[in-house]
C-alpha cells in the first residue's frame, strides 16, 4: 500500500541489490515492490547489470513493469558524480566490459581505503569486507563502502553505518579515497551507446550547483533525480526549476539498499516516486536513441 491507494501506477526508478551494495537480492527487492503496490521498479546497481535478469524475470511473475538500470560511478570538479542509466541493455558486449572496467577502478579504491584504515590503526580486510554472510561475490558483482561501514560496525570501530561513514569513508573523512574515474559525459556517452537513457543522480549530495549545470552542460543527461531521500523540500524546488530551464525530465528515487545495522538506508523502498507517464517518457526517449544507433 502507498498512500492508501493499491497497485497505483507509480514507480521507484533508483534501488539496489546485493550485486552492489544492497541487502537484498534483485528479486526480493521486486517482490517488496509488489507488496507495496507499485507499478513498477528500476534496478539500479553500483557499475554492474548482475542482478537485471534476475529482477526482469521476478517482475514477470509479479506483474510489475522492470525498467533495467545501473548506476555509473564518475568524477567531475573533485567530486564523486553518479549518473543513473535507464532502459540500458544488459547484453551489450561493449557496455559490460566498459562496467568491469569501472568495477577494476572500485577495487583499487578499497585497496587504498583499506590500506589507509590501515594506517589509522583500523584493522579490517578484504576478505571480511567481501564476507556477506557466508555469501561469495557472483561474476558481474561489485563490492563498496557500505560492506566496509558494516565490518567496521562489527568490530566495533564505528557505533553504526553513519558512524563509519563519518569517520572513515564519506568525502572528507580520515580514510576516504576516490582514484581517477570517467568523467559525467563519459557515462552519459556509454548509457545512450548501449541504447539507454542518462540521468544525473541526487545532485543534492555534490554541494555544488555550478558544478551541477557544468554537468548537465557537458553530459547532456535527459534528466535530473529531484526526489531522492537526501534532498530537502527547497532541494526539490531547486532542481525541478533547474530541470525546467534545462528541459530535462524530472525523477525520483528511493535509493533503497536495505537495512544495516537496524537503520534503512538511504530511503524506504517505494518512498519516492514518479508517475507512469514520467517512466514512458525515458522509454520513449530510450527508443529514440536505439533507432538512431541502428
Amino acid at each position: 500500500m502507498i498512500n492508501g491507494k493499491e497497485k497505483a501506477a507509480l514507480y521507484d526508478l533508483h534501488m539496489h541489490s546485493t550485486s552492489s551494495d544492497g541487502m537484498n537480492t534483485s528479486a526480493e527487492l521486486v517482490r517488496l515492490a509488489a507488496e507495496r503496490g507499485l507499478a513498477g521498479v528500476a534496478l539500479t546497481d553500483h557499475d554492474t547489470v548482475a542482478g537485471v535478469s534476475e529482477a526482469a524475470a521476478e517482475a514477470g511473475k509479479a506483474g510489475l513493469d522492470f525498467v533495467p538500470g545501473v548506476e555509473i560511478s564518475t568524477r567531475a570538479g573533485g567530486k564523486d558524480i553518479h549518473v543513473l542509466g535507464y532502459f540500458v541493455d544488459p547484453s551489450d558486449k561493449r557496455f559490460l566490459e566498459r562496467l568491469a572496467g569501472l568495477r577494476d577502478v572500485r577495487d583499487r579504491r578499497n585497496d587504498l581505503i583499506l590500506g589507509k584504515l590501515r594506517e589509522l590503526g583500523v584493522d579490517i580486510t578484504l576478505e571480511e569486507v567481501k564476507d556477506r554472510g557466508g555469501r561469495p561475490l557472483a561474476p558481474g558483482e561489485s563490492v563498496g563502502r557500505p560492506h566496509m561501514a558494516d565490518v567496521l560496525v562489527r568490530k566495533g570501530y564505528a557505533a553504526d553505518l553513519r558512524d563509519a561513514f563519518d569517520k572513515y569513508l564519506a568525502e572528507g573523512a580520515a580514510a576516504y579515497v576516490s582514484p581517477p574515474r570517467i568523467s559525467p559525459s563519459e557515462a552519459a556517452d556509454w548509457i545512450r551507446e548501449a541504447g539507454g537513457v542518462p540521468v544525473l543522480a541526487h545532485p543534492g549530495l555534490y554541494g555544488d550547483d555550478e558544478l551541477v549545470r557544468t554537468v548537465l552542460s557537458e553530459a547532456k543527461p535527459a534528466g535530473i533525480e529531484v526526489r531522492h531521500p537526501d534532498h530537502g523540500p527547497e532541494d526539490e524546488e531547486r532542481y525541478r526549476k533547474l530541470a525546467a530551464e534545462y528541459g530535462l525530465l524530472t525523477t525520483a528515487g528511493s535509493d533503497y539498499h536495505g537495512v544495516r545495522q537496524g537503520k534503512v538506508f538511504h530511503g524506504e523502498l517505494g518512498g519516492y516516486t514518479v508517475g507512469a507517464a514520467a517512466v514512458e517518457r525515458l522509454r520513449n526517449l530510450g527508443m529514440q536513441g536505439k533507432r538512431q544507433l541502428e
